[in-house]
């Protein structure tokens, strides 16, 4: 088969290009021929369709009043899109197309592609992130707390609570495009959904979309690059990991809060260690030391490789404190592959991969009390009990993370789709 993955990104930017680039790899192992439709970029992969690629466009950058208009228009609908797909299709002739992060820089215009009027060619959409029924994608309203008001199909609410980054234009831009993404048709055209969790699946289908054309399939994490387990996990240093963006929906701050405030009941040398990168990174540092827990908690910037590898491996627990509806944080995937089990929040896709008692523990989303009683607990596991959370870790990857399940159900699914496309 030929497939032809779309996605704004073609360099590894976050977790969907992660999914993006892991799938496509897979495929070509077994057999099939990948291509790839995305925006110009210099830190693109090499890719013999970039001729092909869409002008490079970034929303926050600030621009004149008539660039901005005429971006505004493109971020609805973009007919040099709607263009170089037409000629791509025409020369890569895919069987399916796969589209993933899709929004705003290259838009659903790719979907009226004249060669699609002409060819029964299916389409595939994974969701990674909550864009087809919230505008802002994260279902945060503009104070940052959670917001579900769009659900009901009504986007003026992404405007009533400015959204979009706290502003009333970005806010209107984005209602725009989801009501025009509606009227248009444009999810109509697109044959199946796949979800990477039971929560986000349930969300689609409450904001409208058919349950039976929405599937859920829980992403890979390929042998190659997982995190190898250490010989004797009870010799694990004593500390608490987090690793991901230093943005507010991550709950970090509650996390640094929780853990001053915990750190008097914590065994001595207990610490934690933060990495990552983000817009709150200078905050906590000064919140840090404001806390004076300074010297008990490490901010160790933004790590990859065989540094973060190292760091997953030697931590006694990953702690993932976040305060909007993750879907399916490879953070925790990684954690639970290296054997290594996790104090999650309770919300959004999270309580499908941490399991009180077997993957770690869950704990009431947003609240410092509950994290703060749950870091105690947390050392003070017998051996025997933190062994069975270890064991239990790994197990649950494999049972549940298989990427020769997840790419056989796949293609099947694809064979399926062209199947049906060709009975038509």
């Amino acid at each position: 088969m030929r497939i032809l993955f779309v996605n704004k990104f073609l360099y590894r930017k976050g977790g969907s290009e992660t999914y993006l680039f892991d799938v496509a790899e897979a495929l070509r192992g077994m057999g099939h021929e990948v291509g790839f439709f995305s925006m110009r970029d210099e830190r693109n992969i090499p890719c013999e369709q970039s001729e092909y690629f869409v002008s490079n466009s970034d929303y926050s950058v600030k621009a004149s009043f008539m660039k901005q208009a005429r971006e505004a228009a493109t971020l609805v609908y973009s007919p040099e899109a709607r263009r170089r797909f037409d000629e791509l299709l025409k020369d890569f002739k895919p069987d399916v197309i796969h589209l993933n992060l899709v929004h705003r820089q290259i838009t659903f215009s790719i979907l009226d592609a004249p060669y699609l009027k002409e060819h029964h060619v299916p389409v595939v959409y994974t969701a990674h992130d909550f864009i087809p029924v919230c505008p802002n994608c994260t279902f945060l309203d503009g104070t940052g707390q959670v917001c579900e008001a769009c659900l009901d199909g009504r986007f003026r609410h992404c405007v009533e609570r400015r959204c979009v980054k706290g502003s009333a234009a970005k806010s209107f831009l984005a209602a725009a495009e989801a009501c025009f993404l509606r009227v248009h048709g444009s999810y109509r055209k697109i044959d199946c959904y796949v979800t990477p969790s039971e929560f986000m699946r349930s969300k689609l289908v409450e904001g409208g979309f058919p349950a039976e054309k929405v599937v859920v399939m829980r992403n890979f994490l390929p042998e190659g690059k997982r995190v190898c387990l250490m010989e004797n996990p009870a010799e694990r240093q004593p500390y608490f990991l987090y690793f991901g963006r230093l943005s507010p929906e991550k709950g970090v701050e509650l996390l640094l809060d929780a853990f001053a405030s915990a750190i008097r009941e914590l065994p001595e040398g207990w610490r934690l260690k933060v990495v990552g990168t983000g817009p709150l990174e200078e905050e906590l540092k000064h919140r840090a030391v404001q806390d004076d827990v300074e010297d008990r908690v490490e901010f160790l910037g933004f790590c990859t490789g065989e540094k973060l590898s190292q760091l997953i491996r030697n931590a006694s627990w990953s702690v993932v404190p976040s305060v909007w509806y993750e879907n399916m944080p490879y953070s925790i995937v990684e954690s639970l592959a290296a054997g290594v089990p996790v104090l999650g929040s309770n919300l959004g896709g999270i309580p499908e991969l941490v399991k009180s008692g077997e993957t770690g523990i869950l704990f009431d989303c947003g609240d410092v009390g509950s994290l703060k009683s749950f870091l105690v607990r947390a050392t003070s596991l017998s051996s025997s009990e933190y062994a069975h959370l270890v064991e239990s870790c790994r197990a649950f990857v494999t049972e549940n993370c298989s990427q020769k399940t997840y790419m056989n159900e796949l293609v099947s699914r694809y064979r399926d789709l062209i199947a049906d496309k060709n009975r038509r």
